[in-house]
């Protein structure tokens, strides 16, 4: 017989998600990123805002996440999309104030969902107030102590104090009219903190209880392997780079000075009450030097980039998995899970394309496959044990847009040659809610980055109670993972004997069985059906999987 997608769940109460703040939430928890500019815009300036996410809070709560990390809303120029902070204790007017901040933190916990909030410890804006007193008192300023100022090297210093070079390309330092050099090892808008002072460190302890005392549940912690630098900031030329998901990474990265840091800020966090947590992006080699961040001491996840980075491919994927759980086990932390974020191709479009490109593409590739690869992909990520991330529409199975002019594009990356792609608009697209309108539902006014006229038929609306739909695919499995006792916590699978290019596991009276292959596959009928990405057949005790296709089995 023919087995359908379930239908959506009933609405997740505010009641039970408050009565489900358990212990150790965090350990399964289905976090939720919202770009807070692309997500929903209150008063038609094209912008999002955080009014607009506030108006959106009974989307996420009925989707059946546990909490919503936002990316930053701080005051600042804008320069990398609010990652060149100026003010970290206020709000940037395009997104609102620190009222609305507030309403937005306890219109949250009111639906039962928690607030992280996106914390950049590793540079500030060229416009913080430390940074413009440090440039306009001159050399031997105390203030330039706090970012890296160096003289030249050269007969008359016009050479850079060494041969790093920026991740958005071109050098990592910029001479000021003075002669001095500033690092930034992103844009030159965003100079990066020396902290082997001691006032960083003050200030960014200050900054944390500012919004822990908001009510905030936590911190993103942004470039956390980046804070501590090589003593005498060393030329590059003398190291092996790394290769890290196609963008060159510096070795001065990853420093072990940097767990110190964390362990105080855990002190910190370990006072307030509820249970907040630290969440640190970590771009490490190996997911073993990932599991330093997450000892007991220091924070409580880290990104699994490894497993972003991961073709759709079965070898790789059970290997990823394996090697990432027997990481973790050690120090006793979940491990995350997540496909798309701001800063790759999403994932629909990332499965579109040949193997091989990394995780910025820039063709739409076969979008049908992608899709369908994209929802087998996200059951087999909510099926493995520990935590798991979600991209702002995602759960509408949104393709990157490829296509936008170079007139358009705001990523700071693309207009400075060598580095990064530069081409990280296409993920941030403001995503639809209605069928029709100026910008499908994002607000009343148009959006910042032009949408597809194919948006529409991909929006909320369109998908809400459509059988089949990714949405619905989207609601049904967040909420038989919420139900099923042996799916969510837990640091191991048992692997299951599986036709080749097919991966099959158990976890108590849970079977997750996903194949990767272009074609149908039959497997045995592990129990009920509870979910598939695509429909499924079974007969005489068999299952007949269809090409990129994940099934979720209860046993009992």
């Amino acid at each position: 017989m023919s087995q359908q997608h379930s239908a959506a769940p009933a609405p997740h109460s505010a009641v039970a998600a408050v009565a489900d703040r358990r212990r150790d939430w965090w350990r399964d928890a289905v976090i939720y990123q919202v770009y807070p500019r692309s997500f929903a815009d209150s008063n038609g300036d094209g912008m999002g805002d955080l009014e607009g996410v506030r108006s959106r809070l009974p989307h996420l709560r009925d989707l059946g996440i546990d909490a919503v990390w936002l990316s930053p809303f701080y005051a600042s120029p804008q320069a990398d999309a609010g990652y060149d902070v100026a003010d970290y204790r206020a709000v940037d007017p395009m997104f609102g104030s620190l009222l609305d901040a507030d309403a937005l933190i306890r219109d949250a916990h009111a639906h039962g969902l928690r607030i992280i909030v996106d914390l950049v410890p590793n540079h500030s804006s060229d416009q913080h107030e430390w940074f413009k007193r440090a440039l306009a008192e001159g050399p031997g300023s105390p203030l330039r102590e706090r970012y890296h100022f160096r003289p030249g090297k050269g007969k008359n210093g016009e050479l850079p104090p060494n041969d790093w070079e920026s991740i958005f390309g071109g050098p990592a330092w910029t001479r000021v009219p003075d002669g001095e050099w500033y690092l930034h090892l992103f844009a030159p808008e965003q100079p990066d903190f020396n902290w082997e002072h001691p006032a960083v460190g003050d200030e960014f302890r200050s900054i944390l209880r500012f919004w822990l005392d908001m009510g905030v549940d936590g911190f993103r912690i942004d470039v956390a392997h980046g804070l501590v630098k090589a003593d005498g900031l060393p030329d590059l030329g003398s190291h092996d780079q790394l290769k890290l998901l196609g963008n060159d990474v510096m070795p001065f990265f990853d420093q072990d000075g940097v767990h110190e840091i964390y362990r105080q800020w855990r002190l910190i966090l370990d006072e307030y009450s509820g249970e907040r947590i630290f969440v640190a992006e970590a771009w490490t080699p190996t997911v073993e030097r990932t599991a330093n961040y997450v000892r007991p001491d220091e924070l409580h996840q880290a990104f699994n980039f490894q497993y972003l980075a991961t073709e759709w491919d079965a070898e790789e994927l059970r290997t990823v998995v394996d090697r990432t759980l027997e990481a973790m086990r050690p120090v006793g932390a979940p491990a995350t899970w997540v496909l798309s974020n701001h800063d790759v191709t999403r994932h629909a479009t990332r499965f579109a394309n040949p193997p091989g490109l990394g995780t910025q593409i820039r063709t739409a590739g076969d979008r049908r496959t992608g899709l369908r690869r994209a929802r087998a992909a996200t059951l087999l990520m909510l099926a493995l044990p520990g935590s798991a991330y979600l991209y702002q529409g995602e759960e509408l199975g949104l393709p990157d847009v490829v296509d936008l002019p170079d007139e358009v594009r705001q990523d700071p990356a693309y207009f400075r040659g060598a580095g990064q792609d530069g081409f990280r608009d296409g993920c941030r697209v403001p995503i639809p809610w209605t069928r029709e309108g100026s910008s499908y539902g994002f607000g009343s006014g148009g959006s910042w980055l032009p949408q597809p006229p194919s948006w529409g038929e991909l929006s909320v609306e369109a998908q809400t109670g459509t059988a089949g739909s990714t949405l619905e695919l989207y609601r049904a499995a967040l909420a038989a993972r919420r139900s099923h006792p042996d799916l969510g916590a837990g640091d191991g699978v048992e692997w299951l004997r599986a036709p080749e290019g097919v991966l099959a596991f158990r976890r108590g009276e849970f079977v997750c069985v996903a194949n990767t292959t272009g074609e149908s596959v039959t497997t045995p009928a592990y129990g009920r059906v509870l979910l598939a990405s695509e429909d499924v057949t079974e007969a005489d005790g068999e299952t007949k999987v269809p090409a990129d296709t994940t099934v979720w089995f209860a046993t009992v």
